[in-house]
């Protein structure tokens, strides 16, 4: 399965592709310049330590697209309809999974408190400008800092949300492949208007707390009761 990073050049998605390479998936990390996902390319070599990557490349975000079977959007809530509008042709009959903060710090506020969308959720907004796509919400809740520190498994679970079950099945699927971290499914899209709220929430704690790596753990869910 080949997966595509859009806008995967900051932490969160060095971080997932970095997860990801080492599961075996084939990665790409997609960027507006070309330049940048390649420097990104060359920061996940240098923190592995490998001179070469095989499953690891750079591209543009257009034509990751269009290359790749899942698509993960990781790139802040100013830069959202943008990048999806840039990659909508491409993203056709796709699954993407949005980890999109709707946090205030968008508009120069606080990252511990959220903006409040007139489409709900930032993954409902898009599901909207990508009609035609399966949304999934994701990996909202899991820090950089837990993702980039990959010798180590993750204590965290990963909510998720989605209308489409085949997508979210290959999704939970997709996800935990990463040590440590089961998928809940919360639902469907519409509860990434609580998902999202969570990511603020944990935010403040890291600050509070002087930590970077605080998640979520959800008890009592019979190991059964999985997805697939």
């Amino acid at each position: 399965m080949k997966i595509a990073i859009i806008g995967g050049t900051g932490g969160q998605g060095l971080g997932i592709a970095i997860r990801f390479v080492q599961a075996g998936e084939d990665v790409i990390i997609g960027s507006r310049a070309i330049e940048k996902a390649e420097k990104a390319v060359e920061k996940v070599k240098e923190l592995l330590d490998m001179d070469k990557i095989p499953n690891l490349k750079a591209s543009e975000n257009a034509d990751g697209a269009k290359e790749a079977d899942i698509l993960i959007l990781t790139v802040p809530l100013a830069a959202q309809r943008a990048t999806l509008l840039s990659i909508k042709d491409n993203a056709a009959g796709k699954v993407l999974i949005d980890a999109t903060g709707p946090l205030e710090s968008a508009i120069g506020g606080s990252p511990t408190r959220c903006i409040y969308l007139s489409e709900g959720a930032a993954s409902e907004r898009a599901q909207k400008i990508l009609p035609e796509a399966n949304v999934i919400c994701a990996f909202n809740n899991i820090s950089s800092g837990a993702l980039m520190n990959f010798p180590n498994p993750i204590d965290c679970d990963c909510l998720m949300s989605g209308d489409d079950l085949e997508s979210k099945k290959t999704v939970a699927k997709l996800i935990e492949k990463i040590p440590g971290v089961q998928v809940v499914d919360c639902g469907p899209l519409e509860r990434a208007q609580i998902i999202e709220k969570i990511t603020p929430l944990l935010i403040g704690l890291n600050i509070k707390k002087t930590c970077k790596d605080a998640g979520i753990r959800i008890t009592g869910i019979d190991p059964e009761c999985k997805l697939y």
